[in-house]
């Protein structure tokens, strides 16, 4: 057989056991060499391994393969599921079937939700951290078994208020991380399934929960204050026993479980964490251990109406990075240098020394004067410590995480082996889709860069930093970033989630707060306003999931707080748009040209900034419109574009297209968002050139700004100023971060200065994404691989070559399979390399100006003379937003 399809996937879920849908959605890939290959019909087979039924839907004739209709029968709670599938082209003959794709969902209907929430009954500590508790409660089958049968399977479902480790009879179940996480904890608490049949007993039992405060109790924000969501912690379990008789037996927490103090004695995400392994308790989590002088645990409130299955892959560990050399600083203090600026925590082999002896590990992303570089994490101490026992154990800390290239360590007993320490890698467990790669080894080094500051930043929630006394899902840093991270990596589910949080946060009036999970961090700071590119995360997040994933649903699900954040921004424009009530905006964030101490201070003033995210946000709505069906909306935002275009060209442009503030933003935003006038545009794309040209060929943009610069330019005919713009390396610029040895995108520009020294501002990240949204181009028009329908149904593959490259090459693992967009330029002969994915169409546009071609699944090559002006222009010719 020529052809084969992939396991189907379930909605966007990598690991489909206790899913929250009824109804999921299908998508399967098919691998073919076959050129040409498009599918002609499909049949899906639903399977019950319980009744061994059967559903199958027959031939469908249908061209359609991702996330499909759920074509059974409508699945209750713990219903599972085997589905395959099978698909023809144009022969007669289907595919084999699919390997079957097993999916069980969680519980549909809250009156399963039997166990209770309890908390531990444990005295606070101190400001830097409260101690972990441990909860244990034995359960015993023994009779459930002799009555119902052996057990067929077992799930256990847990969350928390907090974050934790789950424990069964010794064993540590799953490999997640500060499960459950973050959200909007009052409105929707994640919990999540695991299969535990492997590890569960037929007679007594004991599950036990290590607890720590996580973001529920911890410090939160950058006000130094804690319990922000509450002042008690507390876990819920639940374990369903599935017998041969078709029942079920149920346990979990509930009052007779019992909790204390374990060796954690100081748990913080941001302050660290301290253990004293003196205090382990050996067989706590074990059958017939003796926790009678344990304290009885709190029964605390819990509606069930709040519980929500995850969309989104667990918290991991993706990666063990070994240490890469030992520095004395000029102190004398030890510091590990582990080479790469990472998101994540030590595992440590700890020495056998005297019982009693201190360890202590600092975590930094820089250095300063050869010391550890601990002023930009302000109040986030970033400190773990453990005391030994005597015995050689290895040791990780297991409720906080860091942002860190170097640790100091001190404490430790003898000589260093940095063989002792690894730094692990930990984010939110998605799939790697895309890459990039090209002939500039500091274009190469600045995509890497993006790669690991989106690994970073990507723990659970997507935060503007990972390091600091902040660590919040800026709402304007993910608006910007979303079309690289939904290249680079699968985070279709990560985000759709968040996007929930979004809706459940916006407040009533349609204001989105600026990040999300929202909670009042600085009770000091007065109200923002619809703040204007923070906010469009509610219109452009969805937009972008819907084109790089052809989710349709994510625009459905989200309507409603769309609609709501433009009804905002409309209330703050006024009826003549004008924006004229003042107030703060962060407006063009980090512009370049702003002072360190006034990171707001951009060259275009935030109500122009406001106004041409306002018509971005509702050329988005009239798109979104279309894609459901509503006419009516459809015109009314498209009125409302046209509205504010009018508004931009005659308050923010003149009639020729000069900008009435002069900046790179200024021109990027009115070119990229369709705001001026057919005859202003080519002034504009020239008077754009001209002020990159004015500003050294330095980026002079901020957050808002940044990510549409080098589109304007090529759009507008100005290939050869956006390369000299793309591949500065003086700051400021893309490449100088490069160039002063960084291994993450940096919060400022000059983050870093030229001397070395670090910037005196009290706000400075070296692991925060906003400014890598660069890699979107990247991926497009360097290696020259775009989106042209919903989920790369049709690539538009239209490269923008320079003789400074000899190569680039772009290649997504899209819905339908891989597509890749290669190319060589050597001695003015320009070679292109396409590979179409089965079930594909691709539109290639060559830069020497001859009409596009169009070709269909499978490899092609093509070639041409290449001349640096004729492809600057033909470079105009193509144009996505």
């Amino acid at each position: 057989m020529t052809f084969r399809v992939r396991p189907v996937t379930i909605e966007h879920h990598r690991e489909p056991l206790g899913i929250g849908e009824s109804a999921p959605r299908l998508s399967w890939i098919t691998d073919t060499a076959i050129p040409g290959w498009s599918q002609r019909a499909y049949e899906v087979e639903i399977s019950n391994p319980v009744t061994g039924e059967l559903e199958r839907t027959g031939q469908v004739i249908s061209t359609q393969q991702v996330l499909l209709p759920w074509p059974g029968g409508t699945l209750a709670s713990r219903a599972s599921r085997a589905v395959r599938v099978r698909v023809w082209g144009k022969d007669p003959d289907p595919s084999p079937w699919s390997e079957p794709t097993s999916l069980e969902t969680g519980l549909l209907d809250t009156s399963l939700f039997s166990a209770q929430a309890v908390s531990p009954q444990l005295p606070p500590t101190g400001s830097a951290g409260e101690p972990a508790a441990l909860l244990r409660g034995d359960i015993d089958l023994s009779q459930q078994v002799a009555e119902h049968g052996r057990i067929l399977s077992a799930r256990l479902r847990a969350t928390a208020r907090g974050v934790m480790t789950l424990h069964l009879n010794g064993t540590t179940v799953g490999k997640d991380a500060l499960n459950p996480g973050w959200s909007s904890y009052a409105k929707r608490l994640r919990y999540r399934t695991w299969d535990v049949t492997g590890i569960l007993h037929p007679g007594a039992n004991a599950l036990g929960v290590h607890l720590a405060d996580g973001w529920y109790r911890g410090f939160l924000g950058f006000s130094g204050l804690r319990g922000l969501y509450g002042d008690t912690t507390a876990a819920w379990v639940q374990l369903e026993v599935l017998h041969a008789d078709g029942s079920y037996s149920l346990g979990g927490t509930d009052g007779t479980w019992r909790s204390m103090l374990g060796p954690v004695t100081r748990a913080d995400i941001y302050k660290g964490q301290s253990t004293d392994t003196r205090l382990l308790q050996h067989g706590w989590d074990e059958p017939g251990f003796d926790d009678s002088a344990w304290t009885p645990v709190t029964v605390q409130e819990l509606d069930p109406a709040v519980l929500v299955a995850p969309d989104a892959p667990a918290v991991r560990e993706t990666q063990l990075v070994p240490a890469i050399g030992q520095l004395a600083s000029p102190s004398g203090a030890t510091l590990v240098d582990f080479g790469q600026n990472l998101v994540g925590r030590l595992r440590v082999n700890l020495p056998a020394a005297a019982a009693g002896q201190t360890i202590t590990f600092r975590h930094a992303e820089v250095l300063e004067d050869g010391e550890l570089g601990v002023r930009p994490l302000r109040a986030a101490s970033a400190t773990d410590e453990v005391i030994l026992n005597g015995e050689a154990m290895v040791w990780e800390p297991e409720f906080t995480f860091h942002g860190f290239r170097y640790v100091q360590v001190d404490g430790w007993p003898g000589k260093l082996d940095l063989d002792a320490l690894k730094a692990v890698v930990l984010h939110t467990d998605m799939v790697r889709t895309g890459d990039f790669s090209c002939s500039d080894e500091q274009l190469g080094k600045l995509h890497e860069n993006v790669v690991w500051s989106m690994r970073g930043n990507f723990l659970d929630v997507p935060t503007d930093c990972p390091q600091r006394d902040e660590r919040l899902g800026w709402t304007g840093d993910l608006m910007a970033f979303a079309p690289s991270a939904a290249y680079l990596y699968d985070c279709s589910g990560m985000l759709t989630g968040w996007l929930a949080d979004l809706a459940a946060d916006q407040h009533p009036d349609g204001n989105v707060p600026v990040y999300i999970p929202w909670v009042d961090v600085d009770p000091s700071m007065p109200p923002l306003g619809a703040e204007a590119g923070w906010g469009d995360a509610a219109t452009v997040v969805p937009w972008t999931l819907y084109e790089r994933y052809a989710d349709p649903g994510i625009l459905e699900r989200q309507w409603d707080s769309m609609e709501g954040w433009v009804a905002a921004m409309l209330r703050r424009a006024g009826d003549q748009l004008e924006f004229a009530s003042g107030g703060f905006s962060f407006g063009d964030w980090l512009d370049a040209a702003a002072p360190d101490d006034q990171p707001w201070a951009a060259r275009l003033p935030w109500q122009a900034v406001a106004t041409a995210y306002l018509a971005q946000s509702a050329r988005i709505m009239r798109d979104t419109a279309q894609v459901l069906g509503r006419a009516a909306d459809e015109q009314r935002y498209a009125g409302l574009f046209e509205r504010c275009a009018q508004r931009y060209r005659e308050e923010y442009a003149t009639p020729s297209g000069r900008g009435a503030f002069p900046s790179q933003t200024a021109y990027a935003l009115a070119i990229r968002f369709g705001l001026l006038a057919p005859e202003q545009l080519e002034h504009a794309g020239s008077l754009l050139a001209a002020q990159v040209a004015e500003d050294g060929f330095h980026i002079g943009s901020g957050f808002l700004g940044t990510p549409h610069i080098c589109d304007a330019l090529v759009q507008t005919g100005n290939a050869a100023t956006m390369w000299r713009l793309l591949l500065q390396t003086e700051c400021p610029s893309w490449l100088y971060a490069v160039g002063m040895g960084a291994t993450t995108i940096w919060e400022r520009w000059n983050s870093l200065l030229p001397d070395g020294s670090l910037n005196p501002g009290g706000m400075t990240s070296f692991n925060h994404y906003a400014f890598g949204a660069v890699a979107d181009f990247l991926h497009r028009r360097v290696g020259g691989l775009a989106p042209g329908a919903a989920g790369y149904r049709r690539q538009r593959i239209a490269p923008v070559p320079t003789s400074g490259l000899s190569w680039a090459r772009s290649e997504l693992h899209t819905p339908y399979g891989l597509a890749s967009s290669s190319w060589t330029l050597e001695e003015g002969a320009f070679e292109l390399e396409v590979l179409v994915p089965p079930s594909t169409s691709a539109e290639v546009f060559l830069p020497d100006g001859s009409e596009p071609i169009v070709v269909a699944a499978g490899k092609h090559r093509f070639s041409c003379a290449f001349q640096e002006q004729e492809a600057a222009r033909s470079a105009q010719a193509f144009d996505t937003v």
